[in-house]
């Protein structure tokens, strides 16, 4: 299994999975130009993705899907609720797969999880992707670390895990106290002490690297989110940022 994340943060997320025969897209938060553009630059092309998997309707996770599910015909899954919720966003769509929270997606000897979050969303999931006995994990917009998800990550070969604001920054920058309290909040984002915490116990078990996702462009920077992990885990454990603003380097699970 490969992975590489096309953009992860409050900007627009998007990440791909290549995984058996199963070519992935969980959200496209971002154009759908850019997205082909990124895929490109890794040598994939994007009217080869055999589906995109969606976690919940906020516009950074979907403000490309219905573009790129129009133009290369690609499958869309997503729960009735989200879709409904997001079809402004989305508009016209014709091939449409719905799925509960909590079930399982297969593609052909690929199995796509879809965990239940806490965010703030209609019906938010994370997800879980399995090949051949590995792993990896897709959580981000997960509220608070709920129950499970340490456990959860302790299952996992790899994890693209939230890491979304330094406390610091949040309490001291320009967003007003309601919307503080709403990512600090049971159902807003982890902070880079959380995420840290959570992937420190993971590290015990079989967990190989993590990637710090959707982090803030207000609220956060990747050093400080670095620094955050490597404090919790060690310098030796491997420590990546998906960035804000450029497609990912090729990661293997």
């Amino acid at each position: 299994m490969i992975t590489f994340s096309l953009q992860s943060g409050s900007n627009g997320n998007c990440i791909y999975v290549e995984a058996g025969d199963a070519r992935l897209l969980f959200d496209c938060g971002i154009s759908g130009t850019l997205a082909a553009e990124r895929m490109a630059a890794h040598g994939r092309n994007i009217a080869d993705v055999t589906a995109i998997i969606v976690s919940h309707e906020h516009d950074d996770h979907v403000r490309g899907a219905g573009v790129l599910h129009r133009r290369y015909r690609i499958p869309l899954y997503i729960t009735q609720a989200t879709q409904r919720r997001a079809q402004p966003l989305l508009g016209a769509l014709t091939r449409v797969h719905h799925f509960l929270p909590g079930a399982r997606i297969e593609f052909g000897d690929v199995r796509v999880f879809t965990i239940p979050t806490p965010h703030d969303a209609v019906e938010p999931v994370g997800f879980v992707v399995e090949h051949e006995r590995r792993r990896l994990g897709i959580l981000t917009d997960l509220g608070h670390p709920f129950r499970d998800l340490k456990r959860l990550l302790e299952s996992l070969d790899a994890a693209y895990l939230e890491s979304n604001y330094d406390p610091e920054m949040l309490d001291t920058g320009p967003y007003p106290p309601e919307l503080k309290a709403r990512i600090r909040g049971r159902h807003g984002h982890l902070s880079n002490g959380e995420s840290a915490t959570l992937s420190s116990a993971a590290v015990r078990h079989r967990l190989k690297w993590i990637a710090a996702a959707h982090l803030s462009e207000t609220n956060n920077e990747p050093e400080l989110a670095l620094d955050a992990h490597h404090g919790a885990i060690g310098k030796g454990f491997p420590v990546h940022v998906a960035s804000r603003y450029a497609v990912g380097d090729v990661l293997s699970v």
